[in-house]
């Protein structure tokens, strides 16, 4: 385009440029999303097996409603990794959230929690003194072995 030349639509080049700056900050921040996954799916997968090698006994995992108000059953055996109970490992070596959209059936039948992707910062945006690294978590977690609450 000609420097001297003002564009044909003024609007419609901001907004296609609005547009292009939006793509290439979503496409970092997945890009920034993949490599701290990459980083944090060793650091579980090495907890769990360090876990096993200890010989403390995985226990099925409950997940708590968001509302409050009691625990469910879920498909998932591991370790509790924080004593709110709120995060686990399961023995596959994947990380599982622990809160759960509460439900009749899932009172009733238990709920299926999916894995998802470990944050490296554990609790980031929560309460003062709620955030910590997830390798201090799973040392520290590691390190209470079979005395950790369930």
């Amino acid at each position: 385009m000609d420097p001297q030349r003002e564009p044909a639509d003024p609007v419609g080049e901001r907004r296609r440029q609005a547009r292009e700056n939006a793509e290439y900050h979503h496409a970092a921040a997945a890009r920034a999303a993949e490599a701290e996954a990459r980083r944090t799916a060793s650091m579980v997968a090495a907890f769990a097996e360090a876990m096993r090698s200890a010989g403390v006994e995985p226990t099925r995992l409950r997940a708590r409603p968001y509302s409050g108000g009691g625990r469910l059953r879920t498909d998932v055996v591991g370790w509790y990794v924080r004593r709110d109970h709120r995060a686990g490992v399961g023995t596959d070596g994947r990380w599982y959230v622990l809160v759960v959209a509460p439900s009749l059936r899932g009172r009733l039948a238990g709920v299926h929690v999916e894995p998802g992707d470990a944050p490296l910062q554990v609790g980031a945006g929560g309460r003062d003194g709620d955030s910590v690294a997830l390798k201090v978590l799973l040392r520290l977690r590691l390190e209470a072995g079979a005395g950790f609450p369930s």
